[in-house]
């Protein structure tokens, strides 16, 4: 193999080395890019949890100016607060109940509808977590989907309301899908979530008062996000390293060592005489 084709052939390698690590990027940062729901389980009936909205910003050139979080009112959720975040306001809409919930205290005939965060910016490369903290949640269903409205300053409005169905392919737009599991039974984050009176959250808020929150985060991946992208970048690397390992082996197998032909030289010339 000439100077030339080796040089040509370790060129393509390398191009398509990354070209490879960049597609696993681009997909894992896409997948992260959706506003989500954390924690991803509670337990039914869990009570005095917080669920954290994480709205990352998707455009280059515009701003997020409001986020608008719809709460289910079929199976509705009981005692819904807000934190106030530095530079937005919270608005809270309710509802008046079809069906009336029993609770201990007595039966409660409206619930928070709509939670609608404004005033505040998220820029590009940012993400903002939005928090609401429950007293309840419902006990007669198995997923609780939060429809949310994303507004830009140019004007554009995401719709994030589409319901992801079971096994099918994740929809463009998927809403926030909080999943409830049966009492003590592990939830997707993989802790075991306790219902009942008794059940606290890791970020439960012990009393009304609202809590403060902290100022839009820079975009950090998630772990799946790095791992897959670490994953392209190794697998990119290996790629590389073979066909540098097999140009050598071929340009070693193509040379004679200078030695050996010496060395046949003289015996040949021991022969004819």
């Amino acid at each position: 193999m000439s100077t030339a084709t080796r040089t040509t052939t370790l060129r393509r390698a390398g191009v398509l080395a990354g070209l490879a690590a960049a597609t696993v990027l681009t997909a894992a940062g896409a997948a992260s890019a959706h506003v989500g729901v954390h924690p991803g389980s509670y337990a039914k009936g869990a009570t005095d949890g917080v669920l954290t909205f994480r709205v990352p910003n998707e455009e280059d050139t515009a701003s997020t100016t409001e986020v608008r979080v719809y709460l289910p009112t079929d199976h509705p959720v009981l005692g819904v607060l807000v934190s106030p975040q530095n530079g937005w306001k919270a608005e809270v809409a309710t509802t008046k109940l079809r069906k009336p919930v029993k609770t201990d205290d007595g039966s409660i005939t409206e619930a928070v509808s709509r939670v609608t965060f404004s005033g505040g910016r998220i820029r590009h490369g940012q993400y903002q977590d939005f928090d609401i903290a429950f007293g309840r949640l419902p006990e007669d269903t198995g997923t609780l989907t939060f429809k949310t409205l994303q507004t830009y300053s140019n004007g554009d409005v995401v719709r994030w309301i589409e319901v992801p169905q079971k096994g099918a392919e994740e929809p463009e737009h998927p809403a926030p899908t909080l999943t409830l599991t049966a009492e003590g039974a592990a939830g997707e984050d993989g802790s075991a979530q306790a219902a009942g009176d008794t059940a606290k959250s890791a970020r439960a808020v012990p009393d009304a008062t609202p809590v403060a929150q902290p100022k839009a985060s820079s975009v950090a991946e998630d772990s799946t996000a790095r791992a897959l992208g670490i994953a392209g970048l190794v697998a990119g690397l290996l790629g590389l390293a073979t066909v540098f390992a097999f140009a050598r082996d071929r340009a070693a197998s193509a040379t004679v060592p200078v030695g050996d032909s010496g060395q046949a030289a003289r015996a040949d010339e021991g022969d004819e005489k």
